[in-house]
């Protein structure tokens, strides 16, 4: 399955999906934060002690989050999004967010992230979320395209992100969900 018009089926994650989400997840920073983070960080990322956090916060997500993974046409894990109620510090809010979005750095462009994005969106909204807001990195220009693409705007908060005493700001997009 390559290109635009490949089809992907999106569904709920598993407890046995962790391995493979950790590996897309990790290969995921590796790939997008390349030069926009110290690259000793990300070569120190490991999938298999990811996989062990994924698989703790899996089974302890709050009520409300929700894991989605796309499928390619062979049944093969190559997309994870996370999404759940926005977080203002230690307070849910009303409006949604998209905590995570990862996709199999050889799948891209192939429509897996905006598959999964959209469902997130979808479900949000069909939870009665306005809104859906999302933190990307400021310098990840690659995400920040397709996110506009799929009508997320910057609203102008940024909030300070720091690894190994090296400054990488995010910036926050929203989009309503509702006409």
């Amino acid at each position: 399955m390559s290109g635009p018009g490949a089809r992907v089926r999106v569904r709920e994650m598993t407890l046995a999906d962790c391995d493979r989400v950790s590996l897309i997840r990790v290969r995921g920073w590796q790939t997008a934060y390349r030069g926009l983070m110290p690259q000793s960080h990300l070569d120190a990322m490991d999938p298999a002690a990811d996989a062990g956090r994924r698989r703790t916060l899996f089974a302890r997500a709050p009520e409300g989050t929700a894991n989605l993974v796309a499928e390619d046409e062979a049944g093969e894990v190559v997309g994870w999004a996370c999404h759940g109620p926005y977080r203002d510090g230690e307070l849910r809010t009303a409006d949604a967010e998209l905590y995570a979005l990862y996709v199999d750095a050889e799948r891209f462009g192939a429509g897996v992230g905006r598959a999964l994005l959209e469902e997130s969106a979808r479900r949000c909204e069909s939870a009665g979320h306005a809104r859906m807001l999302l933190w990307v990195l400021k310098g990840n220009a690659r995400a920040r395209r397709f996110y506009e693409r799929a009508g997320f705007r910057p609203d102008g908060a940024e909030e300070p992100f720091e690894v190994e005493g090296v400054a990488v700001p995010e910036v926050r997009y929203v989009r309503a969900l509702h006409d």
